[in-house]
């Protein structure tokens, strides 16, 4: 239960305030609606009225919520303010993305209320012009404003209107019918298959949030919806004036003809805050996309990696942190992430770029990659850098023991804390709080394991000169082979050094049973604090996360830190 706790406990309580606030404002606005001021205007809709205006607030509060976890910037002040307070506070802001869907998935669903209510109210509407009847108070009321000067409540003016033209012919239905189309290409666009195969796609259509954002502003100029007045509900009562309705504007009967006034828009109080804020952060970054960039070496590394190693004037990194590149010569729009492998000791920035879609492989081709000459200088692209912006794996030395788990690629972020441990202990820097850290590298092919080997083999040879031999313990799997690779390392396996990556420790074969690794690791360090950082397929983060709660013996606290973004 502790696990739990200092894993997720503070993320639980996030959400059930996030929810508890939606529950709110859903309840407070469904209620606002009941009061006298909106009598005459239930009698035309019924609880409709109600069903609409309630998602609309609640769509208020998650549209000023939406922009916050993409601001990055933003994140990297929160995160490296609150850091030295709270770990734990820290680590939510790790999780912006995960919110940020929840936020969307929250938006989709009020959306989703908000429409199918106002098709009721606005077939009530044209129920109320049909039934010609003026005996029928809902008919009275659709013909208040027909003269000049008159307020009115029925919006569809007539029985020959059609509600398709109000519609389109209106402020509230054509951008209704707009932020709706557009909120649907964004979600469906932002699909897990669709990111991974057409990731152009998912950034096009995620920047319809500009228009999104426009017409939710303009959406409630029109002010369709309509409710007395409080000037008139002192001269027409809706309790006592309701039952003589044929008899409003005389004299001896004591009620006048009813007014009616839409409520102000109000979205925009609740949006333009997180919209400033957006707006300076692309300024930060349109600022940061100007300033110039040189790269200074490329390395074609094996399995299609590309290595670029960069240098930017003010350029200060921390471990693990990711930067955003774009390169004008391909789309002056596209901006990717990617981990920087390189330590804040070094004099220049670099990022291992693995060639899996269209934009990674025109950079690959744009830096002579498919060339077997070497390419000039001169002749590299250009390339903007945004960032860096700060991930879980900057809280790593914090931790006295750290495990790092790493997938595929997924191993880069690694690359830079084990290079920052590497240069610590060159410069004899006893101001190292870890102690001891387990690395695990899963990989399906041994090509993967030949550009990082050569780091390991420096931190091999670097802790055996130094005497700290059981400082970095290392587990290589290799997850997938061939059966000619199978032969291969059956007859090397007795060698001194290992035949895949040339290292002293051998690489394994499979996959880790994690409960076994957990528990030798709770074993060997009773009562510490464990850091345990992954950078991997969600269906790896599952199964650590789940021996991180489950795993409580010798007093070990495990805390489970992923890379979001």
């Amino acid at each position: 239960m502790g696990n739990f706790v200092a894993n997720e406990g503070l993320s639980i309580f996030v959400i059930l305030v996030w929810l508890a606030i939606n529950a709110y404002l859903f309840v407070q606005f469904y209620m606002n609606f009941l009061v006298e001021r909106w009598f005459y205007t239930r009698v035309l809709l019924g609880h409709a009225l109600s069903w609409a205006r309630a998602p609309a607030a609640c769509l208020n509060f998650n549209c000023m919520l939406i922009l916050l976890p993409v601001c990055r910037n933003l994140l990297s002040f929160l995160r490296g303010s609150i850091q030295c307070c709270s770990r734990t506070a820290a680590r939510q802001l790790d999780r912006n993305i995960t919110f940020h869907k929840l936020v969307a998935y929250m938006i989709a669903f009020h959306t989703a209320v908000h429409i199918v209510a106002h098709l009721f109210n606005f077939e009530y509407f044209m129920d109320a012009q049909l039934n010609r009847n003026s005996s029928h108070l809902p008919f009275i009321l659709s013909e208040i404003g027909d003269n000049e000067n008159v307020s009115f409540l029925n919006p569809i003016r007539s029985n020959e209107t059609s509600p398709t033209i109000v519609m389109f012919t209106t402020i509230a239905g054509l951008t209704g019918v707009v932020i709706t189309l557009a909120l649907i290409l964004i979600i469906t666009s932002s699909m897990e298959v669709i990111r991974r195969s057409y990731f152009e796609v998912f950034w096009y259509t995620h920047h319809l949030f500009v228009i999104f954002f426009i017409g939710l502003v303009f959406h409630g100029f029109g002010r369709i919806v309509r409710g007395q007045t409080l000037g008139s509900l002192q001269s027409n009562k809706p309790n006592i004036c309701a039952e003589i309705f044929q008899d409003w504007g005389k004299n001896e009967s004591g009620c006048a003809v009813p007014e009616f006034a839409g409520n102000p828009p109000m979205t925009w109080k609740w949006v333009v805050g997180p919209m400033f804020l957006y707006v300076c952060e692309r300024l930060v970054r349109i600022y940061r996309s100007h300033q110039k960039v040189v790269i200074t070496k490329v390395v074609m590394h094996p399995s299609k990696t590309l290595e670029l190693q960069m240098k930017k004037k003010g350029f200060h990194m921390e471990v693990g942190q990711y930067v955003f590149i774009q390169c004008p010569s391909i789309s002056r729009l596209e901006w990717h992430p990617f981990t920087l492998t390189s330590a804040p000791e070094e004099d220049y920035f670099s990022a291992h770029i693995r060639i899996v879609g269209d934009w990674t492989q025109a950079l690959y081709e744009a830096c002579g990659g498919n060339k077997s000459e070497l390419q000039e200088a001169w002749k590299l692209p250009k390339v903007a850098i945004d960032g860096p912006f700060g991930t879980a794996s900057e809280d790593v030395f914090g931790y006295e023991v750290v495990m790092l788990v790493g997938a595929g690629i997924g191993v880069t972020p690694f690359a830079s804390i084990l290079k920052s441990v590497w240069y610590k202990h060159i410069q004899n820097n006893e101001g190292v709080f870890t102690k001891k850290i387990y690395f695990y590298w899963l990989c399906p092919e041994t090509e993967a394991f030949e550009w990082f080997a050569d780091l390991l083999q420096s931190l091999e040879r670097q802790m055996t000169e130094k005497d700290m031999p059981d400082f970095l313990s290392y587990n290589i799997y290799l997850t997938r082979w061939k059966e000619t690779e199978a032969a291969h390392f059956r007859v090397h396996h007795e060698a001194e050094n290992d035949p895949i990556t040339g290292l002293k420790q051998k690489t394994l074969y499979g996959k880790p049973n994690w409960d076994n690794e957990f528990t030798n690791i709770a074993s060997a360090h009773p009562g510490s604090k464990v850091g345990v950082f992954l950078c991997g397929p969600p269906v790896l983060g599952k199964a650590l996360e789940k021996q991180c709660i489950s795993h409580t013996e010798a007093g070990v606290k495990f805390i489970f830190n992923k890379e979001n973004f």
